[in-house]
């Protein structure tokens, strides 16, 4: 029997890297899960009908997360979805949509400032706040945070860094409030993972030989590294653990 059979779980920016593998993996553990996307709705689909063709049940959801109402919208979509499917309620939600930016003080805009908070952490908070009023007792929020939220890499990520310090923050105060719930809040902190969101820097030798000596295991992470980390934390076997930020990162810059 799976994990996570009778589960719904909503995992945002599921259409690629690492919210694609969340999704797969929470789908094969047994989650009928909700695939969000941003922008590429394909690719969401494409996610959709990879799950079924292994067996598995879900649909897709779109919402651009920079918009101030993004979690409203995105939960009319979820809820009208369910009910169409006879479902209702959310067990499972993974934060994981968000956009990097490279600057430091020097270079980040106020405009630059503005959509990366929105999006990677107005839009978690709210959309957390959602999926909570949904949930039941044994309910699982998982956030998507980096290492880059507790380490400088020298200066060049302060705007993005901030985020995934404040998503840290917010990853413990949401476990104090919801733990009496019986409902249980944790980050998972990835370090170099190859996606398409590192964009092009995989393709330099020197930096990957780099990231793989700045790491106890000599390699860098894949998304089945990260899905896994998540599925543990979803699982039933995880009620004990809440609060925590869980470095996924093959023990970089220890």
């Amino acid at each position: 029997m799976a994990a996570l059979n009778g589960k719904i779980a909503l995992v945002t920016g599921a259409g690629r890297g690492i919210g694609r593998q969340v999704a797969l993996r929470l789908a094969r553990d047994g989650a009928f899960i909700i695939v969000h996307y941003g922008a590429s709705r394909d690719r969401a689909e494409a996610v959709v009908a990879e799950i079924e063709a292994a067996g598995g049940q879900g649909f897709t959801a779109g919402g651009d997360l920079a918009e101030p109402d993004a979690a409203t919208l995105l939960f009319a979509a979820v809820d009208a979805g369910l009910q169409a499917r006879n479902r209702a309620g959310i067990d499972i939600l993974v934060n994981n949509a968000g956009i990097g930016l490279q600057r430091d003080v020097t270079g980040i805009t106020p405009e630059e400032f503005d959509r990366v908070f929105a999006i990677n952490v107005r839009a978690p908070l709210f959309i957390a706040q959602e999926a909570a009023r949904r949930m039941g007792e044994g309910g699982r929020i998982i956030n998507i945070s980096s290492i880059v939220g507790e380490n400088a890499f020298g200066g060049y990520f302060v705007g993005y860094g901030a985020t995934k310090a404040a998503l840290n923050y917010m990853t413990v105060s949401m476990a104090a409030s919801l733990g009496p719930r019986g409902i249980t809040v944790n980050a998972v902190a990835p370090g170099a993972t190859a996606t398409e969101f590192v964009g092009d820097m995989m393709q330099h030798a020197e930096i990957v030989e780099r990231l793989k000596a700045e790491t106890a295991l000599r390699a860098i992470g894949d998304p089945h590294d990260i899905a896994s980390a998540v599925a543990l934390i979803a699982s039933p076997d995880s009620k004990w653990i809440t609060g925590e930020v869980i470095r996924a990162s093959g023990g970089a810059q220890l």
